[in-house]
Parts: structure tokens; sequence; C-alpha cells
């Protein structure tokens, strides 16, 4: 099976769930139902990785220590790029290497998503522009002011305009189960929800 890339960008103060949940979710889905599956990869569609703007250890929101799987530089190719929050993101708004980086992986991923605040360095980069939209709660003031052509929604968890924002923190689960319901359906969706135990909620639009 071709694994499908998944490159979820990580950053000093970066939140831990808007990474680690996601990870959780595309490193434990299965085409094949059951515990079973999940002993090996055989039936893995996903090749979830890390990578940071070097490889430096990185120190996430309450002092958890990672060390990435890749640079910007050398990241294998992207096809679903996970843009994390966390106070992390404010120090990278005006960073443009990083932004120019993210256009660029833009163009060729085939999906495009963030989590909490994440949807801030997506707005920097102008990918925004004239979608709807959501971030953290406490940061949709901030979204807006980013750019006055994104229209914020601020009732739903996950948001579908082309890319896929989502909420605070918890909602990149939620969100990272969409993408695998949109790739591979409601019974793949549904299995691996039910191997981690999480109740999904549907709250999208």
């Amino acid at each position: 099976m071709n694994k499908i890339n998944v490159g979820i960008l990580i950053f000093k103060d970066v939140e831990v769930l808007d990474f680690t949940g996601p990870y959780e979710v595309f490193s434990r889905t299965r085409t094949v139902k059951g515990a079973n599956s999940r002993r090996n990869n055989d039936s893995a569609p996903f090749n979830p990785f890390t990578m940071a703007m070097d490889k430096d250890l990185i120190v996430a929101t309450g002092g958890l220590k990672v060390i990435p799987d890749y640079s910007l530089d050398d990241s294998p190719k992207i096809d679903i790029l996970i843009i994390p929050g966390g106070y992390g993101t404010r120090p990278l708004l005006n960073n443009e290497n990083l932004l120019n980086w993210i256009k660029k992986i833009y163009i060729d991923a085939k999906i495009t998503s963030s989590i909490c605040t994440g949807a801030l360095l997506l707005a920097k980069a102008g990918l925004l522009d004239g979608k709807r939209a959501t971030t953290h709660w406490g940061a949709i003031d901030a979204l807006k002011a980013i750019s006055k052509s994104i229209n914020v929604i601020t009732d739903k968890r996950i948001v579908d305009d082309g890319i896929i924002t989502s909420a605070g923190v918890s909602s990149g689960i939620d969100m990272s189960f969409e993408i695998v319901l949109k790739l591979f359906g409601e019974e793949v969706a549904n299995d691996t929800a039910k191997y981690i135990e999480f109740h999904r909620s549907k709250n999208i639009v």
C-alpha cells in the first residue's frame, strides 16, 4: 500500500494535544477492522511524521520535549499538511521563511489543515482569504484582524472550505477523523475511533 504522508508542523510552545491528537488518529488508522490490524502497519494508509524549522529539540506547551522527525528542508513530500496551534504561533506570524514554506507545501498538498491558532499562520500566509475558517475561541479576534476577507465561523468545531480549519485543542482529533472519513469512508473512521475509544463530534460546516 502506498502511504499518504501526513506532515505535522511543530514549534516552540506548540500545544501538545494539537499535534499529538492528529498523530494518534493517523498513526492508528487501518483499512482492516479490529485490534489485530494495529499490530503491524500492513493496512496502515498513513505515514505521519513531525517536522520543524530545524531538528533541534522542541519544548511544547507544558514542558513536553520532542525531537522532530525532519526539518522543513529535508521532510518527505507532504500529502496532508497539519498546522497545530499554541502560544508559539505568535512569534511565527512574521517568519517569512515559514510562511513561504507553508504556501509552497499548500500548492502540492492534497489537504491543508489547522488546529487552534494554527489558522493564524494560514491566514498570515494569505491562504484563508475569501474562505470560511475557525480557530480557538480566544483567537477569534486575532484571526479577524489578519484579514477582513476571512469569514470567521464561531459556532462550529470544524470548517471545511478547501482548507480545513478546526477550533481549539481537542477539535484537532475530530478534524483528523473528518480527513480519514473523506479519504477512506465512514467504516474506517468509525473503526479507528472505536479503537482509540474516541466519541466523534460532527460539528462541521
